[in-house]
């Protein structure tokens, strides 16, 4: 089992080499030739996933003490083939943009970069004035916060002016009921001295 896995590990270290070398190539080319290169590709990627497929069943057949290892490197060979897929697309965008940029001159590519430029300052402002929003909210909560905090020290305030005029008074008394105690106190003695 594990040497038809090593083989097929053998065709796609060689079938990814040669489309590695093809999608470099890719955008130095142009026109009949450069179709017929990306034909080639796009059959060659076909049968790439057709040998994973096969490692893959291989993998399930291999016994479960040794089947990590195999999983391990299949899965590593996938990752290669995700990488070589993206590679391929970003080839192909590069020559669709080439072209593009050939068709529409330099005044296109330089509109399209001030275009670009536009974009950007409009999401660099937009994302200003919504911090400026969260600030200007920011200070409104605190400006109520004060506002609230001031009337209940007001409040606090007016307690206490309160409280402070009923101890007055409650002293006034004391003082008045500690004169009415001294002079029954005179009184009592003098009483009883007779």
């Amino acid at each position: 089992m594990s040497s038809d896995f090593e083989a097929y590990e053998q065709d796609f270290g060689t079938i990814t080499a040669e489309i590695t070398n093809k999608i470099g190539r890719i955008p130095k080319l142009s026109g009949e030739e450069k179709t017929q290169l990306v034909l080639n590709v796009d059959k060659q990627l076909e049968e790439v996933r057709e040998l994973l497929e096969q490692m893959d069943l291989e993998v399930r057949e291999i016994p479960i003490q040794s089947r990590a290892m195999y999983n391990s490197r299949l899965k590593s060979y996938k990752q290669e083939m995700e990488k070589l897929e993206k590679d391929f697309k970003r080839s192909r965008i590069a020559y669709s943009d080439e072209v593009r940029n050939e068709l529409l001159g330099d005044d296109a590519s330089s509109s399209e970069s001030q275009l670009v430029k536009l974009r950007e300052e409009r999401a660099h402002l937009l994302d200003n004035t919504e911090k400026l929003e969260r600030s200007s909210r920011r200070l409104e909560a605190g400006y109520q916060i004060a506002v609230e905090t001031e009337q209940v020290g007001q409040e606090i305030l007016s307690n206490l002016h309160s409280d402070r005029e009923k101890i007055q008074r409650a002293r006034e008394r004391l003082r008045e009921t500690d004169a009415n105690l001294g002079k029954s106190s005179r009184i009592l003695t003098g009483m009883l001295r007779r």
